[in-house]
């Protein structure tokens, strides 16, 4: 019988996430730090309005593009927290989480051949899409030293004459690293120079804690060459609703919309009426959300100096990145063994690319208690790596 599957489908990896995850689901007294969802429900007056909208009977289809409501709240929330502003009728689509975003757009963009940069650590999705997308993915290594900002010299090292997009992963899952507005505006030079586009995904923009997250499509130059990617999930605790937008330029942004007719048809409508309860009146329910988590993350940056583990400071999102080079191990094994003696979940570095190797990701989107108790298990666990090492 011939081969049913795809090759190119075949040699793209599953997600390193999942697979401690569901580990974990069948382990008794088991904490997972593992899986970057909040840990608050929704917000009851959101939850409400996605009710109403059901009793209501708006259970049909949208436009594809998105309901207008919602697109105007969209372009609302981004003038007043990013001063970016989009045509709501051609610039602006809602999709189904910003993880159908990045795909679309990949698609939208990309030519075989057309090299795409990715900075790693970094989301998951970024490089299977660029392969789906018949892309060429470029990995740029982010470096600890730099607290995992991409630097300019990083970037211009990388660009080729076949470079035509950059990802730009920033507040970042795994590592928690923020670029401030100093440090986007000499990649934004770089960028303008060499003439390619950016793909910003900013879907913790925001969660962080040191300063106002800045979108790159606010500078000079920068709004008509880059996508704006972002969405509910982990701003308003939306993950399950599953709902997300881009923005940018008309001309990019039909051709992403021709796709998502084709494969998708329309994001799920009741989200869409909970979205725009979230965008009007959901503000205080972001800053509440995101002080708690500010909270745990000092929390968790405190046990770790108290153990003597090494970790940078992360300013965005809701992860920490420690390194556990130290152990001699690699963080496959690192996270394995910790699993296995500790029932204490996290997710290997390198599910993240390669330059994750010597790090762990570990998620403060859960309750303080079970922090606590995960930073016991994790003290114990390498308190014991310690003693084994000086026998």
């Amino acid at each position: 019988m011939r081969d049913p599957l795809n090759k190119k489908i075949v040699s793209i990896q599953p997600s390193g996430i999942r697979k401690f995850f569901d580990i974990v689901t069948e382990m008794e007294d088991a904490i997972s730090l593992g899986v970057g969802e909040p840990d608050f429900d929704t917000p009851w007056h959101i939850r409400d309005e996605g009710i109403y909208s059901l009793e209501k009977g708006k259970t049909h289809y949208t436009s594809n593009a998105g309901l207008k409501e919602l697109k105007v709240e969209i372009n609302k929330f981004l003038t007043r927290r990013y001063g970016i502003s989009y045509d709501v009728d051609s610039e602006i689509m809602v999709t189904v989480g910003g993880s159908e975003a990045i795909d679309i757009a990949m698609r939208a963009m990309l030519d075989p051949g057309d090299e795409v940069l990715i900075p790693q650590p970094s989301y998951v999705s970024y490089l299977p899409c660029a392969v789906l997308a018949n892309g060429t993915p470029v990995v740029i290594e982010l470096k600890a030293e730099h607290e995992f900002r991409l630097t300019p010299q990083e970037l211009e090292d990388a660009i080729t004459p076949k470079t035509k997009l950059l990802v730009l992963p920033f507040p970042n899952n795994p590592t928690g690293a923020v670029m401030e507005k100093g440090d986007l505006e000499k990649i934004a030079e770089i960028v303008k120079k060499h003439d390619i586009f950016v793909l910003s995904d900013e879907i913790y923009s925001e969660l962080t804690y040191l300063e106002n997250h800045i979108s790159i499509a606010s500078l000079p130059g920068m709004w008509e060459r880059t996508i704006v990617i972002n969405g509910f999930s982990k701003s308003h605790a939306m993950t399950g609703w599953r709902l997300g937008y881009a923005c940018g330029p008309a001309v990019i942004i039909k051709e992403m919309l021709k796709i998502h007719q084709y494969a998708i048809m329309c994001a799920p409508t009741t989200s869409q009426y909970a979205a725009v309860e979230a965008l009007r009146n959901g503000d205080d329910d972001v800053a509440a959300m995101r002080e708690e988590y500010d909270g745990r993350r000092r929390y968790l940056l405190h046990r770790f100096r108290e153990m003597g583990l090494s970790c940078f400071e992360p300013f965005g999102a809701f992860y920490a990145f420690p390194c556990i080079r130290e152990f001699g191990m690699t963080s496959e094994e690192f996270s394995t063994e910790l699993l296995k003696s500790q029932k204490l979940a996290v997710v290997p570095g390198t599910a993240f690319g390669d330059s994750g190797e010597g790090f762990i990701r570990i998620s403060y989107a859960y309750s303080l208690e079970n922090l606590k108790k995960a930073m016991d298990r994790m003290e114990a666990f390498i308190t014991e790596l310690r003693k084994k090492r000086e026998a």
